[in-house]
């Protein structure tokens, strides 16, 4: 049985227990060290755990201290490509006192989704992934290590060349890897909508059915866990990096579909009026992603390698601070209308890459506080993205900074893990700008340091 923990990335931390072991667990909780939560990308401590407060504020952290994770049953699920059966649950996380562990992201989830049930709302969330499907020429990779990583990325070769969007031959000739990953996802009980072949070599699109927020966050975890895991066992790799260090591939995003519905099914974003694309309520979370854009889009977009989207060679990658009606350069885009019972918005800023339980609970505290403040979006963006609207963040200092100088969400994590994440983003900067002093990489192209700290891990 894995008892799996999500840590500050969004990567699942897990132990192993025994059918015996884990009746225990049931019983107390599993026992973790909470240096999970002070880890870079690259796996290196980014926090002095043995001074006071653990650095953070939390002083059962010092010295990695444990905290308890305790199973969430409605998570329970049994993996179906194991060689013996296996279940697979994820845990919340609690520091051993019984309080909720500020470190958590997803009890921050959590706490948001209660708020809107308290309204009497739901959070509908849509998954919209991309990602790239390789060959493994060498599973270990070669070559020498790179300080702060643990080992060569796997040498891969391409699986197609393609660069046809939604060719239906594209899919078919991956069956062999997409059939078993497709069953697998299925067993697991996710309402998977669509595959697709996107428009650069070996990029693949799932799409899944709505689901309330902290599910879909949940789904996604497991969806990136399932994908590299199945394809691994069929000598393929699956990476969720934004822009892998290979010639002519196109770039990958995490689109975010959205709604505020009643328990019954209805969006509260439908309007009433044929002329408009959103209700009052819609407008008003949609002004609320906008105000509040670019200090949350370390949440959406929290790689070095991520911005590599924010690039000419890539359009449909957001820019500006705008929104639209089915215009796939802006920031926000609005899918519905008045004829739609499933009208929603989807926020087109995010990378697969990204924490889902910090990137979900971002763009609904945004949203939110948009629809308490009353505000207006202005008018939808009718032509070209590139417009006078403000910038977003292009780079991963410049989202540190705006998220750093903001309010709203170092507000919403609270003093801990705004301190923690800061300094685990911190660290990972200045371990590639170190890296980048010394060997001189442009700041176009994907560095090699890039590829070892995301290709395999992500």
């Amino acid at each position: 049985m894995r008892v799996v923990v999500a840590d500050l990335h969004g990567l699942a931390r897990s132990k192993t227990f025994t059918r015996r072991a884990f009746l225990r667990v049931l019983r107390d909780g599993a026992r973790f060290s909470s240096s999970v939560f002070l880890l870079d990308t690259g796996g290196n401590v980014a926090i002095d755990y043995l001074d006071e407060g653990a650095g953070v504020e939390i002083e059962e952290l010092r010295g990695a201290g444990n905290f308890v994770a305790v199973p969430d049953p409605l998570t329970f699920r049994v993996l179906p490509w194991t060689c013996r059966p296996c279940g697979w649950v994820i845990a919340d996380e609690y520091l051993r006192s019984g309080a909720p562990h500020p470190l958590s992201p997803r009890k921050l989830l959590q706490a948001l989704q209660c708020e809107v049930a308290r309204r009497g709302w739901r959070h509908n969330v849509g998954l919209e992934l991309e990602w790239h499907l390789t060959r493994y020429a060498h599973p270990f990779g070669s070559g020498e290590m790179e300080p702060g990583h643990e080992s060569a990325p796997p040498t891969v070769v391409a699986v197609d060349n393609a660069r046809q969007l939604n060719l239906e031959g594209l899919t078919d000739a991956l069956a062999t890897v997409l059939d078993p990953l497709t069953s697998a996802l299925l067993q697991l009980g996710l309402p998977l909508r669509t595959i697709e072949h996107e428009s650069g070599p070996g990029q693949l699109e799932f799409t899944f059915d709505a689901m309330d927020g902290l599910d879909a966050a949940d789904a996604a975890m497991l969806v990136r866990v399932a994908a590299k895991q199945v394809c691994q066992r069929l000598g393929h790799h699956a990476t969720f990096m934004a822009l892998p260090k290979f010639e002519g591939l196109n770039a990958n995003g995490w689109h975010l579909h959205q709604s505020l519905g009643l328990p019954g099914g209805t969006s509260l974003f439908q309007p009433d009026e044929p002329s408009e694309p959103l209700s009052e309520i819609g407008r008003r979370f949609v002004a609320g992603l906008l105000r509040y854009a670019a200090e949350g889009t370390i949440f959406a977009t929290p790689t070095i390698n991520g911005y590599r989207r924010f690039d000419d060679r890539f359009p449909f990658a957001p820019t500006r601070v705008n929104w639209s009606t089915e215009h796939r350069g802006a920031l926000v885009r609005v899918a519905g209308g008045a004829d739609d019972p499933e009208t929603h918005v989807e926020s087109r800023l995010g990378e697969p890459c990204a924490n889902p339980y910090l990137y979900l609970s971002s763009q609904l505290s945004a949203g939110l506080a948009g629809i308490d403040a009353g505000l207006d979006p202005g008018e939808a963006l009718r032509a070209s993205p590139v417009d006078d609207a403000p910038r977003l963040p292009r780079s991963l200092r410049a989202a540190l900074d705006a998220f750093v100088k903001g309010e709203h969400y170092t507000q919403l994590l609270g003093s801990s893990l705004t301190a923690c994440w800061t300094q685990v983003k911190m660290n990972e900067l200045r371990r590639f700008e170190a890296w980048r002093s010394k060997h001189g990489d442009t700041e176009t192209d994907v560095s090699d340091w890039e590829h070892l700290e995301y290709f395999q891990r992500f």
